[in-house]
């Protein structure tokens, strides 16, 4: 079935530019693409991968094991001969092709690194139980997510060369015209490939005297420094950005087919070099240059939050469930003093094993830990059948290492009604919050916090791998108004039912901090994965209300 062409793609420019730069120089350390549904992610991947001289497409399934990856022991030879042949694996039939990685996000962080790793040195080299491999894995590595589902580490973002960040604002014109192509090509998919063969063509020719031309290219000294100043001026951390820099800006030169890096070249790839790595801006940015490869023009046939933000000081202080509340006000995060809370101190094992920072998770009585489980107790067969060749079966099993992976979702719901401002509860809370996050962040795990208060809630966090930082989110966090309990449950229990039918193995722990202001009985929503309730409520005679609501959702309780 013929691909839809490179040349007749609408829009795009800087991902199109970015490919373009990958196929040039695949050590460029791959693609990452970041943006929403209907970008054409997919097709642009596949159109470059037929600009490409017989150049074979391989699309990494989700669900791939490392053994998939580099290749793994020829299990049916073993059985029948007694002796070991190594099977080549995806990074074999990638070679001198396309390797795409569709939502990058949500693959374990050790299988990225794998594949950076690779995709960097242009080599597949595979130790196991005395048997060495080693074969080129020359290859362009496209990875794609959409940030609604989860982010990518910053530690992983890194290592990707390049990065785009897509959206899909297409002027009236552009979606009329992405119409029409498309139904054009659905109809004759051959009639439409050739109204696009000559741009094709032109274009395929271009790459190959670009890569032809690479290792002639040159930059002069002051280009390198200014490349290092603007480094330096983005906060980059560490020099691969420099590097990538670089080797992009050589890239861009050869597509352009010169010999000699120009300011035009830098100031052409900037936004892909530092669209993931920049931490701080820079004191004059540059403009943006034009791409090396535009639309060609070719005849065709004639027809061929929540936005409602009111102003509450001029709004009176709304009604909730236990009266009249304060109006919204702003409360920093505690740091004088330590919150009576703190999530290292209740660690039980109903608790997330993360929190105790030792041990191997283990699951519950609702099967949270089936893929922890699995995982520790599944057989490594490659060492099991090496070590004791030529005898079967085998006389000792040896068992696969657990790896560390994104397996759990952290959902944080935070209390910011007026009730929670009396004696600064709010801010001792965010501490908590930041405390739980940071714990997540070291067990390389999944985070999002909403926020409930002002009779509404709102997503502070959405659901992503923890950050490193916190501070700068929770600090301007505003309290005030009635306590929506029942809404933001019910809105925790669709997002992480959502979250399981995509990853059935997802570990869930939901944490509910607030002071129980409600009346609302909630005993018929049950949050999936564990539930901790952390109280705040600090009056000198209280409710019970934060126990009571532990009961009903069948909930940890502690008291902060």
């Amino acid at each position: 079935m013929a691909e839809y062409p490179f040349s007749a793609v609408v829009g795009q420019p800087q991902f199109k530019t970015a490919l373009l730069l990958a196929a040039v120089n695949p050590a460029l350390g791959g693609v990452l693409v970041a943006g929403p549904r209907g970008c054409a992610k997919s097709t642009l991947v596949r159109a470059l991968a037929a600009l490409l001289p017989d150049a074979p497409f391989v699309n990494m399934p989700l669900g791939v094991s490392e053994e998939m990856l580099t290749g793994t022991l020829d299990l049916q030879q073993v059985l029948n001969e007694k002796t070991v042949s190594f099977r080549p694996g995806l990074f074999s039939k990638a070679h001198q092709g396309v390797l795409y990685v569709d939502e990058v996000n949500l693959l374990a962080d050790p299988l990225v690194d794998l594949l950076l790793d690779v995709s960097a040195s242009g080599v597949n080299h595979v130790e196991r139980d005395g048997i060495s491999q080693q074969h080129d894995a020359r290859f362009v590595l496209i990875g794609t997510m959409n940030p609604d589902e989860g982010e990518l580490r910053e530690q992983l973002q890194d290592r990707f060369g390049l990065m785009v960040q897509l959206d899909n604002n297409y002027s009236l014109q552009q979606r009329v015209q992405i119409v029409r192509d498309r139904e054009s090509f659905d109809r004759d998919p051959h009639g439409f490939c050739t109204r696009f063969a000559t741009a094709q063509q032109a274009l395929q020719q271009q790459i190959q005297a670009a890569q032809a031309l690479l290792v002639q290219v040159s930059c002069d000294e002051a280009l390198l420094l200014e490349i290092a100043r603007r480094c330096q001026a983005a906060g980059v951390d560490g020099l691969r950005g420099d590097i990538v820099w670089y080797r992009a800006a050589l890239a861009h030169a050869a597509l352009a087919q010169r010999t000699v890096v120009t300011v035009e070249d830098i100031d052409a790839v900037e936004t892909l070099v530092l669209a993931h790595r920049r931490q701080a801006e820079p004191p004059s940015p540059q403009p943006p240059s034009p791409p090396p490869f535009q639309r060609p023009p070719e005849t065709r046939p004639p027809h061929s939050r929540h936005d409602g933000q009111r102003n509450d000081a001029q709004s009176p202080a709304p009604q909730g469930d236990w009266g009249a509340m304060t109006r919204t006000e702003h409360r920093s995060i505690g740091t004088a003093q330590a919150p009576a809370f703190s999530v290292a101190a209740v660690c039980t094992p109903a608790m997330p094993v993360w929190l105790s920072r030792g041990g191997k998770r283990q699951g519950n009585n609702q099967g949270e830990g089936r893929r922890a489980g699995c995982d520790s107790a599944a057989t490594d067969w490659f060492a099991s059948l090496v070590k004791t060749l030529p005898y079967w079966p085998p006389q000792q099993l040896v068992k696969r290492k657990q790896r560390s992976g994104a397996l759990w979702l952290h959902l944080v719901l935070l209390d910011t009604s007026g009730s929670t401002l009396s004696g600064d509860w709010l801010g001792r809370a965010k501490a908590v919050v930041l405390d739980i996050g940071e714990r997540a962040y070291l067990a390389r795990e999944q985070l999002a916090i909403i926020g409930f208060g002002n009779q509404q809630t709102e997503p502070l966090l959405a659901r992503v791998r923890a950050p490193k930082q916190l501070r700068t989110l929770l600090e301007p966090i505003q309290a005030g108004g009635g306590t929506p309990l029942r809404q933001v449950l019910s809105d925790a229990c669709h997002m992480l039912q959502q979250a399981l039918q995509r990853q059935p193995e997802l570990n869930c722990c939901s944490y509910l901090i607030t002071d129980g202001r409600s009346r609302e009985q909630v005993s018929d929503i049950q949050l999936p994965g564990r539930r901790l309730l952390i109280d705040t409520e600090q009056a000198a005679v209280k409710r019970g209300r934060g126990e009571e609501l532990a009961r009903q959702l069948g909930a940890a309780y502690y008291a902060l």
